[in-house]
């Protein structure tokens, strides 16, 4: 049987930075990565974006060049599956029944893209933006001659997507359960401009509404989208973006506590002896969510999270305390996030956004917790430091877009 003294298991953002963490920080033992892509590791943001609209090819968006991991005795098996954990042995068991040994385990695995569970929904052409395997069979769809597509999910996913099919001149029509755009993430009044500007754009929307069933044609594939109001969609092709699934079965079959994802400490270990859990999957305790257990699913978190964990795998523990902080990049307007607006009391707009460049700031109880930054880079970065601090600024001054945040400290 073989034996490492590391195993990755995910090729994401947070397997890579794993891997790259270990060696920066002196781990000269073997490290084994385990991952169902067939890919080495690349870069997922790009997928709903640049990748999907055909800008960058797949060489352009992998995380390091191919050579790069066996340079750095990194060994990744891919196409393979964990399908159980020995906690008590120190091993992994893949899915043709084939142990493999560790002295620790960085559970990287993320999430698989949330299936839509209604009748029809196992037919051709309905797509997720989650892997690289996910977006090439779009990408041929869409080079085939698919002119119709319905979006189901109004978050950054599925808004990126719209963007894109706008621009490769598809019609567009995105439904979204809930009755605003990016209700989970942002406050009013990013919703009501995103809702304006994808409308400006040619994309029809229905708030507020669910999915019935998915109609297919005699040759089984996707031909309409009904909602629950029997409002017909004809399509041609359907993409899904209704969030992920956490990746963590295994770890909670062999007795890793969790409820959403696997829970975390302020290191990364899991409730089982020297095992770790980064990334998508990892719930962790955030002071920036005001200390509530959350899931983050970005790619910073991926990363320091990773980090952290590489580090007290090489015996140097520093908590994981980084400040949140992500983008969606959607015809020219690039949205930049610092910070977890949930559970905010108070929203103040800074600028104009029919200019197309303004801020929102969300406070709660007097302190700054969060900015989202449209096409304003300089209130992204100064804002960051309100967040750090906890900020308290008079709403009236946060408002005043000609002051600079960084006079506000």
């Amino acid at each position: 049987m073989d034996k490492f003294d590391v195993i990755i298991v995910g090729s994401g953002h947070g397997g890579a930075q794993a891997a790259i963490a270990l060696r920066q920080n002196g781990h000269d033992g073997s490290i084994l990565m385990l991952t169902r892509e067939r890919s080495t590791p690349y870069e997922r943001p790009p997928l709903s974006k640049e990748y999907l609209k055909g800008e960058k090819e797949f060489e352009r968006i992998q995380i390091r060049p191919a050579s790069f991991w066996a340079e750095r005795g990194i060994e990744i098996r891919m196409g393979v599956n964990v399908s159980e954990i020995d906690a008590m042995a120190h091993e992994v068991v893949l899915g043709d029944g084939t142990r493999i040994g560790y002295r620790k385990l960085i559970w990287a695995a993320g999430g698989e893209a949330r299936r839509l569970s209604v009748s029809g929904s196992d037919a051709e052409g309905i797509h997720a933006v989650r892997t690289r395997e996910d977006v090439d069979a779009l990408r041929a769809e869409l080079s085939g001659g698919a002119k119709r597509a319905v979006v189901v999910g109004g978050g950054y996913i599925g808004l990126e997507a719209a963007a894109v099919m706008r621009a490769l001149d598809c019609e567009v029509t995105v439904v979204e359960a809930r009755n605003r755009l990016l209700a989970r993430v942002a406050g009013e009044d990013l919703s009501s401009f995103y809702l304006e500007q994808h409308r400006r754009h040619g994309v029809s929307f229905h708030l507020g509404a669910g999915v019935a069933r998915i109609e297919n044609d005699a040759s089984g594939r996707v031909s309409a989208v009904i909602l629950e109001d029997e409002t017909v969609l004809p399509c041609d092709v359907v993409i899904v973006g209704i969030g992920i699934v956490p990746s963590v079965g295994a770890l909670i079959a062999a007795g890793a506590v969790g409820a959403n994802g696997v829970d975390v400490d302020e290191f990364c270990r899991t409730s089982l002896d020297d095992i770790y859990a980064v990334g998508d999957c990892a719930a962790h305790s955030n002071r920036y969510a005001n200390r509530a257990v959350i899931r983050l699913e970005s790619v910073q978190n991926a990363n320091d999270m990773a980090t952290t964990a590489a580090k007290a795998i090489c015996g140097d523990k520093q908590p994981y305390d980084a400040v949140p902080w992500f983008w969606s990049n959607q015809y020219d307007l690039r949205l930049q996030t610092v910070g977890i607006s949930t559970d905010y009391d108070t929203s103040v707009l800074r600028g104009d956004p029919g200019s197309g460049k303004f801020s929102v700031v969300y406070l709660r109880e007097g302190k700054v917790i969060a900015l989202d930054c449209v096409n304003n880079t300089r209130d992204y970065a100064q804002g960051r430091k309100l967040v750090e601090n906890e900020a308290q600024i008079d709403p009236e001054l946060l408002a005043d877009a000609g002051t600079p945040l960084k006079e506000m400290l």
